[in-house]
């Protein structure tokens, strides 16, 4: 279970159009501004506690993105964050938009996080692919 605490009178606690979506709509609870080819930071008035082993990511809406050019720079919320989530917001359009209270903004996709270790070695073992980086797969 995740708990949501209510931080905005214009606050709305994360939705999905059905059970079986992956993504959570988080909303708007400003009216703000983005000039072309600017970013902005919106509120969406919530805080969440989810469990240890979870983490929140955030993603943008197909929808807000195909039909508005609105993109959402990366975000992680840790399970240990109880401040409000923010939303970065960055408008790809030549024209202003504009974001109204209790529109859906962006995704919040709840996933495991398996704990892990690093430990320094002075070499890693072969692969396959090997050092071969950017663009080395093909077309």
């Amino acid at each position: 279970m995740i708990s949501v605490q209510l931080l905005d009178n214009n606050a709305k606690i994360p939705t999905r159009a059905n059970i079986n979506d992956a993504g959570w709509d988080l909303y708007s609870t400003s009216e703000v501004v983005i000039p072309p080819k600017q970013r902005k930071t919106v509120n969406t008035g919530i805080a969440l506690q989810m469990p240890e082993h979870m983490a929140g990511l955030i993603w943008p809406r197909s929808g807000l993105s195909v039909k508005q050019g609105i993109d959402v720079l990366a975000g992680v919320v840790d399970s240990g964050y109880r401040g409000e989530i923010m939303v970065c917001l960055y408008n790809t359009s030549d024209e202003d938009v504009i974001i109204h209270i209790g529109d859906r903004i962006a995704q919040i996709i709840f996933q495991e996080v398996p704990r892990v270790t690093m430990e320094v070695q002075n070499t890693l073992g072969s692969s396959q692919r090997g050092d071969n980086g950017f663009g080395s797969s093909g077309k």
